[in-house]
């Protein structure tokens, strides 16, 4: 029986997590638990329950009163769901011409319902798009 964990097991926002815990490190070399809640406008409590899961789930090491760090496994998520925002976030723009604003949120929404072979089809499209 195979026991390894597969990404469709996480949740919208466990990948929102993720992706705002590799955007803090690349912005500002840490994560804290104050700046994840700040930044997805939740409280500190939230941030601490998914932390806790996302540990048991080997993508984040976490603990009390230290920094948020993403494990090896929990960092190629996090890329992959950036790639998927930025595409559609791209394909909203630059080819629907919608304001950033709008885009920003679609993207958003987009990045966690899409299936694979759709959000290939975008991105393809999308790199090819000269208007």
């Amino acid at each position: 029986m195979n026991h390894e964990r597969k990404d469709d097991e996480l949740t919208s926002n466990m990948e929102d997590y993720l992706e705002v815990i590799l955007n803090l490190q690349l912005e500002q070399r840490v994560a804290r638990v104050k700046d994840v809640a700040q930044r997805l406008n939740v409280k500190m409590p939230s941030v601490t329950g998914a932390m806790k899961g996302l540990a048991e789930k080997g993508l984040v090491n976490y603990e009390r009163y230290s920094y948020l760090t993403l494990t090896a496994a929990g960092e190629k998520i996090a890329q992959e769901i950036g790639e998927r925002h930025k595409t559609f976030y791209n394909f909203l723009t630059k080819v629907l011409e919608l304001d950033h604003k709008t885009a920003d949120l679609d993207a958003c929404r987009l990045e966690h319902a899409t299936s694979r072979k759709t959000f290939d089809k975008i991105k393809e499209f999308t790199n090819n798009y000269n208007k």
